[in-house]
């Protein structure tokens, strides 16, 4: 059995997983700042969990949520390709692309626009974590 050691150098994948971290920590801090403000208001707690697309405190609470229930997958892939060494112009697109929807992903849900957009999106991300699993197993 053999070890190797991982690479120092930031890839692609892991400037995507950076992006991606960073991304969720500002939604999650745009979520705290209309929650206080909500509440500052005289806002109940309740209103917190009330499905509302009219409301940016849910479309936010709805985004953040997505955000959190992702990135496992795209970590899970950003290991796969760091341990196998897997890397290329293919690989470097295919996060640039997935990285790019998924905060296309996001800012559609946050400003309420047209779902139909964010299915894309979202099937874009799919399409391209697929791809990058197939290239870091096979």
């Amino acid at each position: 059995m053999s070890w190797v050691m991982p690479t120092t150098e930031m890839t692609f994948p892991l400037w995507g997983l950076a992006i991606f971290i960073i991304w969720t920590i500002t939604v999650v801090a745009l979520l705290l700042t209309v929650r206080i403000r909500h509440l500052s208001a005289g806002g109940s707690p309740k209103d917190f969990g009330t499905p509302n697309e009219e409301s940016l405190l849910w479309r936010l609470f709805r985004a953040q949520s997505n955000l959190v229930e992702n990135l496992p997958l795209y970590i899970g892939v950003v290991f796969l390709l760091t341990v196998r060494g897997v890397s290329g112009a293919a690989v470097d697109l295919l996060v640039v692309l997935y990285i790019g929807f998924r905060l296309v992903h996001s800012v559609i849900h946050i400003a309420g626009l047209n779902p139909t957009f964010r299915l894309l999106s979202l099937v874009i991300q799919l399409v391209c974590l697929v791809a990058l699993t197939a290239l870091a197993i096979f």
